[in-house]
């Protein structure tokens, strides 16, 4: 069982830094460097995948109370998963308080700690028994969820085609789930004002598909819901973003292939069969979009993406389009279709991306 795993690899971690203490040796752990200059990215794979470069953590005088911390972190998911509990990764911050002088003093601090013991164990935090704070996403359509009813551990089966004027929320925990649909695709999308828009006018049926907000970038429950479902259905992704840097490099670069900094666990949060089909620099042109100029942060990203990222160096498209934009010096939100009409979205831009692949980008 995964929580037998854990407390293995925890009680193994915590027996050897015992052995070195007793053998008067400087306890040291060590972990892989979570950064995006420490990943590979292989097409084939579809995923950022963790490369060979790793940290020391070793206990000395200015890494004392950064090491007491990694130990009590470790204990307080030992008991986590002893009990079948949880802890946010906010809850986690404010149990530290307890620890004296290893407490954290932001919760930032506590987070990268938090990282670094999942990274070490080459495991997702849920594993852990932490879970985020971040909302995992809401869903519509043709689409029936079967959960577990935790007061009965009885199967239930939620239809997403019959949520109201509401939608059903990803929960932090999606391994356990099974899916039942007919659907074509699923669209993922940016914004939670778009997504509303699709729902409203039932989009959803028109094009046979699942609708799923991303609310910007995508938690890790949002993109293992996505994942799972894809891969179980065999149905494939397409994304639908703003146009700018932000949309194509934070959001759905992070849904396709994943991030540097979760590296060790990208491939079971990614989704490499996605497709892009949000707004481009040629679509600002092609459609006459109202636009706003590229900010210094923008450029500052195109540049950054140009420079460090493997997905942007292996794709010819994403260049190509980083360069137009910034040649440009505009992006556009999605929101921008509606100059031409409330429902032009729904009318005639996704009608027309869906049917013309030569479109979308990889």
């Amino acid at each position: 069982m995964a929580e037998e795993n854990m407390l293995a690899k925890i009680k193994k971690t915590a027996t050897e830094i015992y052995r070195q203490i007793m053998a008067k040796e400087k306890p040291h752990l060590k972990m892989p460097l979570r950064s995006l200059s420490n990943v590979n990215y292989d097409s084939k794979e579809g995923y950022f995948e963790m490369s060979n470069e790793f940290k020391e953590r070793t206990l000395t005088v200015n890494t004392i109370k950064t090491f007491a911390q990694t130990l009590r972190m470790l204990s307080l998911s030992k008991t986590l998963v002893e009990t079948d509990d949880i802890a946010t990764k906010r809850e986690a911050y404010y149990i530290s308080k307890n620890w004296g002088d290893a407490k954290f003093v932001e919760q930032p601090e506590s987070d990268t700690v938090m990282d670094d013991i999942e990274a070490m164990f080459m495991v997702n935090r849920e594993q852990m028994g932490f879970i985020s704070d971040e909302h995992g996403g809401s869903v519509s359509g043709e689409l029936i969820v079967v959960d577990i009813d935790p007061s009965t551990n009885k199967e239930i089966k939620i239809d997403c085609t019959k949520m109201g004027t509401g939608s059903y929320s990803v929960p932090t925990r999606v391994e356990h789930l099974k899916f039942e649909t007919n659907a074509k695709f699923v669209l993922a999308i940016e914004t939670q004002g778009m997504y509303e828009r699709l729902v409203k006018h039932s989009y959803w049926k028109t094009a046979n598909c699942i609708l799923i907000s991303l609310t910007g970038v995508p938690s890790r429950a949002c993109r293992r819901f996505i994942r799972k479902l894809s891969d179980e259905k065999k149905l494939p992704v397409y994304v639908f973003t703003d146009g700018d840097p932000y949309g194509w490099l934070n959001i759905y670069r992070t849904l396709k292939v994943g991030s540097g900094n979760a590296a060790h666990i990208n491939k079971y949060f990614c989704v490499p069969n996605a497709k892009f089909i949000g707004i481009t620099a040629r679509d600002i042109v092609d459609y006459d979009l109202p636009s706003h100029p590229l900010k210094d942060i923008d450029i500052k990203r195109v540049v950054d993406g140009m420079k460090n990222d493997p997905f942007v160096k292996f794709h010819p498209e994403w260049q190509k389009e980083l360069n137009m934009l910034v040649k440009m010096k505009k992006r556009a939100e999605q929101q921008a279709l509606a100059a031409h009409g409330l429902n032009f979205v729904i009318s005639d831009y996704l009608p027309k991306k869906l049917k013309d692949p030569k479109s979308w980008l990889p």
